[in-house]
């Protein structure tokens, strides 16, 4: 098994943002990161994309280059755990990476289906798709995240992992995460 997927173990609390493209994960992970004092992870796959360079005659990802985002996803969450502070807010992660690669491949590396899974987290926040689509170059599907946010959700569901769902305007949406993340915080320290 591919242990470079695999969360180094920590006392942090870590939060992911999770839902389809352009539903304000990485808005909100700034957000709670800074009214929480700590640091948050970006989404490796923007980074690679940004650094690699696009042709639109081909795939934006390729199926062999999913294990080296996940692995750069890891490496960069185990990285950004050195310096938490209590919490650890992640702007996706490998279930994510999972779900997309079933969607756009229709199957995923096995090592990734794992990891996607064995990784915990305290809280997954499903963002929904009530915020405009705003392209960037590398958001490809407007027209199908009513799919994809049902997708998410019932891999969540399947999965039995902890979501709340956050939808409105940035302020609604960070106030609900918050409530929720306190009550969450509260609970893991009595």
């Amino acid at each position: 098994m591919e242990k470079q997927l695999a969360q180094r173990d920590s006392d942090i609390i870590r939060i992911v943002l999770y839902g389809p493209e352009s539903t304000g994960k990485t808005t909100l992970s700034k957000a709670l990161a800074a009214h929480y004092n700590t640091c948050w992870v970006p989404e490796y796959m923007r980074v690679f994309l940004e650094s690699k360079p696009l042709n639109p005659e081909e795939e934006l990802v390729t199926y062999q280059e999913l294990l080296p985002i996940a692995r750069g996803q890891m490496q960069t969450e185990n990285k950004k755990l050195e310096e938490a502070n209590t919490f650890l807010f992640c702007d996706t992660n490998l279930l994510e990476l999972q779900v997309y690669a079933q969607y756009y491949f229709g199957k995923s590396p096995d090592d990734l289906s794992a990891y996607s899974i064995k990784n915990t987290y305290d809280l997954y926040i499903l963002t929904h798709i009530d915020t405009p689509w705003e392209p960037d170059g590398l958001r490809d599907r407007p027209e199908d995240r009513e799919e994809m946010f049902i997708l998410f959700e019932q891999k969540l569901i399947d999965n039995n992992l902890p979501y709340i769902t956050v939808k409105g305007n940035e302020n609604e949406r960070l106030s609900f995460a918050i409530s929720q993340i306190d009550m969450l915080f509260d609970s893991v320290t009595e």
